[in-house]
């Protein structure tokens, strides 16, 4: 397996989980004080959407089939914020600090990607959409500052 392969299946991996987990936290906030953040959690989902599409779709392109179950590390990683979503309930600062974990996770899965040996069209990709990710981040550790 190429390192684009497998440094796409460990994004969309997590990407899908991004999206997931900002869609969640976005209803939870929903109805809470501050509307406008689950604003923003829906728009970081649809953004996570957009670009594990991407890469999917490039993968494509390559022949390869990117959109398969990942390591056990990100199920194992997937399992661990479902039980603290699990925990966290309908608390805005609970589920922003739940929501900032998954950003850490999300920008070392990025910094480990652009470690390997990747072709230099994915590589722009993966580049891009980490300054992106890192953004997504800064502006969630906002949230929680502001919480």
């Amino acid at each position: 397996m190429s390192d684009d392969a497998k440094a796409a299946k460990e994004l969309v991996e997590t990407l899908k989980d991004g999206e997931k987990g900002f869609a969640d936290a976005a209803d939870k906030l929903r109805d809470g004080e501050h509307p406008e953040w689950a604003t923003t959690l829906h728009r970081l989902s649809e953004q996570r959407a957009g670009f594990w599409r991407e890469i999917v779709e490039l993968g494509h392109e390559y022949g390869d089939d990117v959109d398969k179950s990942g390591s056990v590390a990100a199920a194992l990683h997937r399992g661990w914020i479902s039980l603290k979503d699990a925990l966290t309930g309908d608390d805005a600062e609970a589920v922003l600090k739940a929501a900032a974990t998954g950003e850490d996770h999300a920008v070392s899965e990025y910094e480990d990607a652009l470690k390997l040996d990747l072709s230099a069209g994915f590589r722009e990709v993966v580049v891009r959409q980490q300054a992106a990710v890192v953004a997504a981040r800064d502006e969630v550790k906002a949230l929680q500052t502001a919480a």
